[in-house]
């Protein structure tokens, strides 16, 4: 059925972070599926200037030195910055050598970037991949409500129900950061697909899905096992998991193989009013409030066969 899908054109924003690194290299290594218009860069798991950098030299092992690279907002909307430097390293890539960039940034901010892409692209053209905090996607809808209708899809790895959060007791990471970003994304209007906890905390790394990434014999491959070796250990400490979760490649995966996952059409709102729950996604599984539904919220994964998809991507890579 792989064959019927349609190819996409993404931009995706991010904040890379260990995990974002592979989803990275996962959409690079997809190109007869996706089109990678740009990658924007976003301040969250470390500063947007480190985050810059580390998505410039993911591009490099990616070998795609055409991909326009786009620093963005150096902090949330309306809260001061939270970064994860505890999770991925001081450099955000923990685990892995960093080279100095072949090529630097594209000219001009990420926020100016997207109004424009978006501007300049037909109507529903546009698939938008969030894996970091909401802020440069926000602060677009805020100044040009009109690009909007300009996108197909959002596919946002974020937020959490079923399983409880990773920065709170009841929010995750990239929510928490912006949780104001956030609910702007969630209350936009534009068809939204979410990737929370409830599956990534299915997407585990093991000893033999890293190993099968060292054996591809490629840069990439061995990046990858490298950073998921150190990436493991703050969530086997925390979490008494037998590995850690694989949180921003399944947006990729959903993006490349849909049938990999189920969730359900529901409606969210994210808390910003709250010190207690500031960024819990309030998701109405059950309807009870009866607000519009304005989310398909995803809960369940194949996840064998996401690591094989992402396992076999990734080996077309240098």
């Amino acid at each position: 059925m792989q064959h019927q899908l349609d190819k996409r054109t993404i931009i995706v924003d991010t904040d890379p972070g260990q995990d974002d690194a592979i989803a990275l290299l996962f959409a690079l290594a997809a190109a007869d599926r996706l089109e990678v218009r740009a990658i924007t860069v976003v301040a969250g798991n470390v500063p947007v200037d480190r985050a810059a950098r580390n998505a410039l030299v993911v591009r490099d092992w990616a070998d795609c030195p055409e991909i326009p690279v786009y620093a963005g907002c150096p902090r949330p909307l309306v809260r001061d910055l939270t970064t994860a430097e505890s999770v991925h390293g001081k450099s955000g890539l923990d685990g892995v050598h960093l080279h100095e960039p072949h090529a630097g940034l594209a000219a001009g901010h990420a926020v100016d970037f997207l109004i424009n892409a978006l501007r300049s692209s037909p109507e529903g053209s546009i698939t938008l991949c969030l894996i970091g905090p909401s802020t440069n996607f926000a602060a677009a809808l805020i100044q040009a409500p009109d690009v909007a209708r300009r996108i197909r899809e959002i596919v946002m790895m974020g937020g959490c129900y079923f399983t409880r959060g990773n920065v709170t007791p009841v929010a995750e990471f990239n929510v928490y950061v912006d949780p104001h970003a956030a609910n702007l994304v969630f209350q936009s209007g534009i068809p939204l697909t979410v990737l929370p906890l409830d599956v990534t905390h299915k997407a585990l790394t093991t000893p033999v899905r890293i190993e099968k990434f060292r054996q591809l014999g490629n840069r990439c491959g061995s990046a990858i096992a490298q950073i998921l070796t150190s990436y493991g250990r703050h969530d086997i400490e925390n979490f008494g998991v037998e590995g850690g979760p694989l949180h921003d490649p399944c947006v990729i995966g959903y993006l490349l193989d849909p049938s990999l996952f189920l969730g359900r059409r529901v409606n969210v709102v994210v808390e910003t009013q709250s010190e207690l729950t500031l960024g819990e996604t309030v998701v109405d599984w059950n309807g009870l409030t009866k607000r519009a539904i304005n989310a398909f919220w995803i809960n369940d994964i194949d996840a064998d066969g996401f690591y094989s998809l992402l396992t076999k991507t990734v080996a077309r890579l240098p």
